[in-house]
């Protein structure tokens, strides 16, 4: 068991390097050169919601440190529009401007087109779904041993 444990926690991490690639490449391809892989899925996770840089931490699962130099580029960069609550002045709310629902759209473009290309033989919905609830489970599992030893 801990052979197999270990090769998925590399395989995890793999994973979501190739996947950042798979980003990367896709930006190349449509010649955006102002945002990088990571600061796409920053605004794939605002998505069209209006959240606080503490909220996408939690949602994205980002260092807070990273979270918030990306969302200062995503801001001069035009991606990010950044407004001070009107409840409490020291808290801000992102949410995304026209040019980064642009991309997000074209992301999401990419993400349907993936999506299509593994449905036409590469594996099965129901192997996904098979695969996600392990990758739940490891979630649940890891949650508990962090939040047990606080």
């Amino acid at each position: 068991m801990k052979d197999q444990y270990l090769v998925t926690i590399r395989l995890i991490e793999r994973l979501h390097r190739r996947f950042l690639d798979v980003i990367k490449t896709e930006l190349d391809r449509l010649g955006i050169e102002d945002i990088n892989n990571v600061q796409t899925l920053i605004l794939s996770n605002i998505n069209e919601d209006q959240l606080t840089v503490g909220e996408l931490t939690i949602r994205g699962y980002y260092l807070g440190s990273n979270v918030s130099y990306n969302v200062k580029k995503l801001v001069e960069n035009g991606y990010l529009i950044q407004e001070r609550s009107s409840h409490d002045r020291r808290m801000t709310r992102v949410r995304l401007s026209e040019k980064g629902l642009e991309l997000t759209a074209k992301i999401e473009d990419l993400y349907q087109r993936n999506a299509d290309a593994l449905a036409a033989g590469v594996v099965e919905p129901g192997q996904l779904e098979e695969l996600n609830n392990v990758l739940n489970s490891l979630e649940r599992y890891w949650s508990r041993l962090v939040n047990f030893t606080r």
